[in-house]
């Protein structure tokens, strides 16, 4: 059986209506001062789950200071997945958002963002980066040329690649040999199905590692929306996520590891579908959770432990 770890997609939701204060995070008493005691998030979280994946680098690579400090705030048995700086998966949007040019990629950027893993992969808590592909990136000889480079210049960690348009699935060997080459997993993906959606059966099909990320279904907000968060607002039901534990179990009879996220991250559903899916998949469900959180969901009342009092601010 290989080592299953279940986590959600990011920890640090502060604001807007879909923000995790005062749902999975304590609400925190107000404390005047320059030299007040932050709240932990990232401590707090790793008393629940023992791997996240890190949103956050794809808009910017991350100081090695920065990367310590996730090392230093979790348990020694805990993880990151770190999700690929968008200048190597989405050019377009990279040169949009920072006014640069992505044409001038080159190994400069594969060793910045190798220096930046460096303290976590020292610490024995680095789990796989993430290669998310955005929709547009079909499967063409440039796609897959350019694919092969980004995977053997990442070759010594294990990389999940995430695709999302259909020419992948509709040559599904071609990918799975382009993609075992290197070791590498196709990421299993649900999400809203459009007509150019790649089709996944959640099967193991790379035997090196197994890596599932979870979208939730809002078809309706997908593609319009007032906020991004709106995309993410939607909660599986306890009986939709049974597939999910159940490629789980399968995964762990064949690979060495799997993750699975959840990324449904509005008002923090993917905490609770992501405790839900280590309940099915017979897991312990440590830490201790707020009364405001199991209120709002309540399939988790009796299955996780309830948070007996209104929890103080930590020192970070």
């Amino acid at each position: 059986m290989s080592d299953v770890r279940i986590g959600t997609s990011g920890w640090n939701y502060p604001s807007g209506s879909g923000t995790w204060n005062g749902i999975f995070y304590p609400a925190q008493p107000r404390r005047a001062g320059r030299n007040r005691n932050k709240f932990n998030e990232l401590r707090f979280y790793a008393e629940h789950f023992d791997t996240v994946e890190i949103n956050s680098t794809f808009y910017r690579v991350p100081t090695a200071a920065t990367a310590r400090s996730w090392a230093a705030r979790t348990p020694a048995n805990f993880e990151f997945s770190l999700k690929l700086y968008q200048k190597f998966t989405h050019p377009k949007m990279f040169e949009k958002a920072t006014g640069g040019d992505a044409s001038d990629l080159g190994q400069k950027d594969v060793d910045e963002f190798r220096a930046a893993l460096d303290p976590i992969a020292g610490a024995g808590k680095l789990g796989a980066l993430l290669a998310q592909f955005p929709a547009s990136f079909k499967n063409d000889a440039e796609s897959r040329a350019y694919l092969e480079i980004l995977l053997q210049h990442f070759r010594d960690y294990r990389v999940a690649v995430e695709l999302r348009h259909s020419s992948w699935s509709d040559q599904t060997a071609g990918t799975l040999q382009l993609l075992g080459e290197h070791g590498a997993a196709w990421v299993q993906i649900d999400e809203p199905k459009f007509t150019q959606s790649i089709r996944q059966s959640l099967d193991t099909d790379v035997r090196t590692f197994y890596y599932l990320r979870l979208h939730g279904r809002n078809a309706a907000q997908w593609w319009t929306h007032d906020k991004s968060e709106d995309r993410y607002n939607y909660l599986y039901s306890a009986e939709e996520l049974k597939p999910f534990a159940e490629a789980a179990k399968a995964a762990s009879k064949k690979v060495e590891k799997a993750y699975l996220y959840a990324n449904n991250h509005f008002s923090a559903k993917s905490v609770a579908n992501a405790a839900i899916l280590k309940h099915e998949v017979g897991q312990e469900l440590p830490g201790e959770y707020p009364r405001e959180f199991l209120v709002r969901y309540p399939d988790l009342e009796g299955i996780v432990k309830e948070l007996p009092f209104t929890l103080l601010d930590t020192p970070s």
